[in-house]
């Protein structure tokens, strides 16, 4: 009885251990700035305790999607993330068989240049069915470049390592990037380009918030300033 008793009380210790380092996540263990990307998935967040956290500077939070969904926690979100100190930013995300010029006008209708602290960035990680890459790049370059005339500065571009290199490569080269990889491996493109900033986790979690979130950092020596937003 004593043995399993004891067999018992290892097997909640050793998975006490797993539960810490799982909790371990990579803010805790480098000097990089890091930051969250937020939506209604997240649910209600207590604003008042992620600003607290010290390790977090920005958020990056989903305005609209497509020719006309508006995330409808944006609102809530972007007031309070700015009330309590963290550097705001906003994306759409791209859906290539909607007229460009109406995604544009959904993702203007939300993200106003003055309540901005960030540039604009664009999600993209979706191509139709039945369509080639070729024509989805063609159709994705229209829209960033509208971003880019629309908010005059050049728009920061989501996508995840296996996107990129199988549709991308070669493609958006002038638009600085935030790769997504969840790994504890730094990514790296087909095509070696510089990368801004890394998506390391869509599993992280924080205080105030109730759900799972996206974490990312900077690489390498990019930084903040390289994506202020610049109010002309």
């Amino acid at each position: 009885m004593r043995k399993i008793i004891f067999l018992i009380f290892s097997f909640f210790v050793v998975m006490g251990v797993h539960a810490q380092n799982d909790m371990y996540m990579c803010e805790d263990t480098c000097s990089h700035v890091h930051g969250l990307d937020m939506s209604y998935y997240q649910g209600d967040v207590f604003w008042e305790v992620v600003g607290n956290n010290s390790k977090m500077a920005y958020v990056y939070l989903k305005a609209t999607e497509g020719s006309s969904r508006i995330d409808p926690k944006y609102e809530r979100n972007i007031y309070l993330a700015k009330q309590h100190g963290l550097k705001v930013g906003s994306y759409h995300f791209y859906r290539a068989q909607v007229p460009q010029e109406v995604q544009l006008r959904n993702f203007m209708s939300q993200c106003r240049p003055k309540d901005q602290d960030l540039i604009p960035m664009i999600d993209v990680e979706a191509v139709p069915k039945g369509m080639s890459s070729a024509e989805f790049c063609d159709s994705l370059l229209i829209f960033i470049e509208l971003v880019e005339d629309a908010y005059r500065q050049r728009p920061l571009i989501y996508t995840y390592t296996n996107f990129y290199n199988r549709h991308l490569v070669g493609k958006i080269d002038r638009y600085p990037l935030m790769i997504a990889q969840y790994s504890d491996n730094e990514p790296v493109l087909a095509d070696g380009r510089d990368i801004m900033m890394w998506q390391y986790t869509g599993k992280g979690r924080i205080n105030g918030v109730n759900a799972y979130v996206d974490k990312s950092r900077f690489l390498g020596r990019h930084g903040m300033r390289e994506i202020r937003f610049r109010h002309h």
